[in-house]
């Protein structure tokens, strides 16, 4: 002990080769001492000193303390301070180390040590083993041990305890201690080790990481909690990002469910802690992580499901529309929302359902759009409206058609009352704010998106631009803002305008040839076009150059001519004289190639640093590249290509119709012979049927007969053992119930017979049916062998097409010899039917065949049933014998026991006065004898009765005669 205050006491007074012979010193200690307790206090030493002198202690002493893990794991306490002072050595938390070379300094230390470390895979292993020690001086330095050696050199240990046995199974265990600083460290070193290792995060999901978690944080009190729920949802992150397996696991194991207390937040405006929003923030962020646009079709389609089932979806929007909810919070709802909903029509209606609470009540979109054209709310609350706008369109043709409508002259309100979301996104168009102009054109071009019903219905929206004016179309109104250029006085980017409007136009235009009929009737549109393409303007201008040659090539390539002045070879002279083939397609090509383009084509959200990045909507990107090729291949095509292409198309066309023509006769015929099999199957069925009921019939019959020879046996044996009571035995009858049963039973088989008969015609029905089905089939042929002649003289007239219409005709040939097949299988399986045949005459035979097997069972039924009749009057006369001396005998029965009850009676009666006459004569006695000692003489007739009474009892004499002698 005096050693180890000489080592405390010297630390800051000596120079520093001291503290380094004093280490070493320890470490000598540690490594030779015998008795434990030196051992300890060395260790104990070498921790205090591991802060301050980590360099010194790390390089001298770290095999030492490696060693004392091996040989000393009895002792927790040694144990414990081993880890402690590896723990400083490997870890980089000093709070002393405040400058950036010290802290670089620090962190290459760290590694390094944690390299050697790592160098012996053992010493991992047994860094596990030591961790299902109870012990928390041992446990909890273990597990902050481990966690950092995973955030020094996380894919290296990751490696090491993935490939040791039973290794993350150990660290499971922690989340399960009931000491809450061991499970909250381990879940911070269940963080560290899933992070980027798809094998682990696999291994703790089947571990029953997600039941254990959820049981945290709802222990923990769900967006109310503390830290430790937010380590919970960092580590659920790691475990389902960009992991299918685990996100099919967690929606299948039902913890979606489970998932909607959490966002139970009401509608206070007070109780919005940093904590809480952090929590709440991470929690959004895991219900993106399942419906992530990223993720497989199939799995993030169920998991949206899901959400509605279990209401989760509906929680949302209740946030969405709650007051007092921070602004953060807000924008991350609106971006959970978008994706929840996003392809899925189910999701789609219900969020088209949701009204704002307000009054008079306004739908959720209208409210959302009426914030995304408020240049007012913050740029990212606007964003994620316009990508919830996106999503709620997406793939929605229904919504899409809703969302039109409200521009269509029908549907606008007349009063002016309400807004719809229309109105708002015309009002965005044209504002004075830049950012509006894009995102409301972005969002109308969402609604046109792969609809081309939606994109000629918007061709008849009028709007007044001015008073006294006639209306002009939108469609008109978006080139005269776009003519117009920068004239306009905006605010925001010069450029943006312009390009959401250009946006606009190319998705509205394409794949619609009447809405570029009507952009080429303004005689104005092209050569502005032209115009704004010939020109060298700056690097700035070189988008909407390539925007308009994509708009004019879109109006190229889906022309289909009918404007005899901007025909397509017209348009293209236009291009070669003004603007240079080359030039264009020069041009076209800025738009792929500019440095927002990349970075808009990633993800479908428009996720933006600030309003000068929002340049290229991500649909659109998919339209460019789409587009891009197509177009310039028809820039360069000539005339007569272009005539051969029209030909070919109509050629194309006409073979579509025949296809289709053939398609519809084959399905017509697949038709039929599904109509036929399933008949085939209906008669199996009743088939089956009725020689089970035959079946039933004739055991039922069998057992009419055993239980008829069995009453003969039974009646002849009674007969025997009855015969001189049957006379007498017969007065008294009773119900035959045995003959009704029979008599019941015997209904029952003629009931059975004419259900039998019934089923017969019924199979005649359907056997007529299916002769008339057959006949239908072999028209059929009849008319398939015409269409293949005409098949041939198709062939003859269409030489280009003729490998198409041979497999066609291979195809329906095909099908013939499969319909001949069944009609033969069908065939045979008629002759294996007994009540089906090929013709009338088999039919009639079989039908013969049955109703003579239903006479001989009709003449067998009378039989059994004059049987019956005998044996029941037999049965009823013994029955009435059997009864009658029965009755007889429970009468003399009651009349014995009658008798008995008198009898005993009696007997009482007679003791009870037995018993009076004795108590009688005993009085009699005593008062003849007083009478005697009075001198009173006694009557005749007293002695008499006294002799009498002396006969009958000599005591009672021996008594007497004792008196008169005294």
């Amino acid at each position: 002990m005096n050693f180890l205050r000489g080592v405390m006491g010297g630390q800051s007074a000596g120079p520093q080769h001291t503290e380094a012979e004093t280490i070493q010193k320890l470490c000598d200690r540690v490594a030779s001492s015998t008795l434990l307790d030196d051992r300890r206090n060395a260790v104990r030493a070498l921790k205090s000193l591991s802060k301050k002198y980590r360099l010194e202690v790390g390089i001298q002493a770290m095999e030492h303390l490696i060693h004392v893990l091996q040989t000393d794991r009895s002792d927790s306490e040694i144990i414990g301070y081993a880890l402690d002072t590896l723990y400083n050595i490997i870890s980089n938390d000093e709070e002393e180390e405040v400058e950036e070379n010290s802290t670089r300094q620090s962190e290459d230390l760290g590694s390094q040590f944690t390299e050697i470390f790592i160098k012996q895979q053992e010493n991992v292993t047994l860094l596990l083993s030591l961790l299902e020690e109870f012990d928390f001086h041992v446990r909890w330095p273990g597990v902050k041990l481990l966690t950092s050696l995973l955030k020094q050199l996380g894919p290296q240990v990751q490696q090491i305890i993935l490939v040791s046995p039973m290794g993350v199974s150990r660290l499971m265990d922690l989340l399960a201690d009931s000491r809450e600083v061991i499970r909250n460290d381990g879940v911070l070193l269940l963080q560290a080790l899933t992070r980027s290792n798809g094998a682990i995060q696999k291994i703790v999901a089947f571990e029953n990481a997600f039941e254990r978690l959820l049981d945290i944080i709802t222990e923990e009190g769900n967006s109310d909690g503390g830290i430790v729920v937010e380590d919970c949802l960092i580590l659920l992150q790691n475990l389902l990002k960009n992991n299918n397996s685990n996100q099919n696991f967690f929606k299948e194991g039902s913890y979606i469910q489970r998932m909607k207390p959490w966002f139970e937040v009401g509608d206070e405006n007070s109780g919005w802690s940093a904590q809480k929003v952090t929590n709440l923030h991470l929690m959004l962020q895991l219900v993106r992580v399942l419906v992530s646009p990223t993720n497989p079709p199939g799995a993030t389609s169920s998991c949206q499901k899901a959400m509605f089932q279990c209401g989760l979806l509906q929680q949302l929007c209740t946030i969405l529309m709650a007051t007092g909810v921070p602004a953060d919070i807000l924008t991350e709802t609106i971006n959970t929302v978008s994706e929840v909903i996003r392809g899925c029509q189910v999701n789609q209606d219900y969020f088209a359902s949701v009204n704002a609470p307000s009054n008079p009540p306004r739908p959720a979109i209208v409210v959302l759009l009426m914030s995304m054209v408020n240049e007012r709310q913050p740029f990212v609350l606007r964003c994620a409206v316009l990508y919830c706008f996106q999503c709620f369109l997406y793939k929605n043709q229904k919504g899409q058609g809703e969302i039109v409508s409200t521009l269509l002259p029908s549907t606008i309100d007349a009063t002016g009352n309400s807004v719809s979301a229309g109105q708002l996104l015309c009002g965005g168009l044209f504002s004075t704010d830049s950012l509006s102009n894009w995102c409301a054109a972005v969002a109308l071009a969402h609604a046109l998106q792969e609809n081309a019903t939606q994109k000629e219905q918007l061709l008849r929206v009028q709007l007044a631009t001015s008073i006294g004016n006639p209306p002009v179309s939108l469609l008109q109104q978006c080139t005269n803002i776009l003519s117009q250029g920068d004239k306009i006085d905006r605010r925001g980017s010069k450029i943006q305008t312009r390009v959401g409007l250009l946006m606009l136009l190319c998705t509205w235009l394409s794949n619609c040839p009447i809405a570029v009929t009507h952009f080429l009737h303004n005689s104005a549109n092209v050569p502005f076009l032209t115009g704004q393409i010939a020109e060298n303007l700056g690097e700035e201008e070189q988008l909407v150059q390539g925007l308009c040659a994509l708009l004019l090539g879109i109006s190229i390539y889906f022309n289909d001519n009918s404007l005899e002045s901007y025909m397509k070879e017209k348009l293209k002279q236009l291009i070669e004289k003004r603007i240079g083939k080359e030039n264009f397609i020069e041009k076209l090509g800025f738009i792929s190639k500019h440095e927002l383009y990349s970075r808009a084509s990633q993800k479908p959200q428009p996720n933006f640093p600030s309003p000068e990045y929002m340049i290229f909507d991500h649909e659109f990107t998919k339209l460019v590249k789409e587009l891009e090729g197509v177009i310039t291949k028809a820039i360069y095509k000539s005339s007569e290509e272009d005539k051969k292409e029209e030909e070919v198309k109509k050629t194309l066309e006409q073979h579509d119709s025949i296809v289709t023509h053939y398609k519809n006769m084959i399905r017509e015929q697949d038709l039929q012979l599904e109509e036929l099999k399933q008949q085939i199957s209906t008669l199996k069925c009743q088939n089956e049927q009725l020689q089970t009921a035959v079946t039933q019939q004739a055991s039922q019959i069998q057992q009419q007969k055993d239980q008829y020879n069995l009453l003969k046996v039974q009646l002849g044996k009674d007969n025997q053992h009855q015969g001189p009571y049957n006379n007498g035995a017969q007065m008294n009858g009773i119900q035959p119930e045995e003959i009704s049963r029979l008599r019941e039973e015997i209904e029952e088989l003629k009931s059975n017979r004419e259900l039998l008969q019934t089923q017969l015609a019924e199979k005649d029905s359907l056997i007529e049916n299916l002769k008339s089905s057959q006949t239908a089939s072999d028209m059929n042929e009849q008319s398939s062998t015409k269409d293949s002649e005409q098949i041939a003289e198709l062939k003859q007239e269409l030489a280009t097409l003729k490998s198409q219409l041979n497999s066609q005709s291979v195809e329906i040939t095909r099908l013939h010899t499969e319909k001949h097949e069944l009609l033969q299988k069908m065939e045979a399986f008629t002759k294996s039917i007994p009540v089906q045949g090929e013709n009338e005459s088999i039919i009639a035979s079989k039908t013969t065949d049955v109703e003579g097997r239903l006479s001989a069972l009709l003449q067998e039924t009378k039989e059994l049933k004059n049987e019956v009749k005998a044996l029941s009057e037999e049965r009823t006369a013994m029955k009435e014998q059997l009864d009658s001396s029965n009755s007889t005998i429970a009468i003399l029965q009651n009349e014995k026991d009658k008798l008995q009850l008198e009898v005993t009676d009696s007997k009482k009666e007679q003791d009870d006065l037995l018993v009076l006459l004795a108590d009688q004569d005993q009085k009699i006695l005593s008062l003849k004898n007083k009478l005697k000692d009075l001198g009173h003489p006694i009557e005749e007739e007293d002695e008499l009765e006294s002799g009498d009474q002396d006969d009958e009892d000599d005591e009672n004499e021996d008594g007497i005669k004792d008196q008169d002698h005294i």
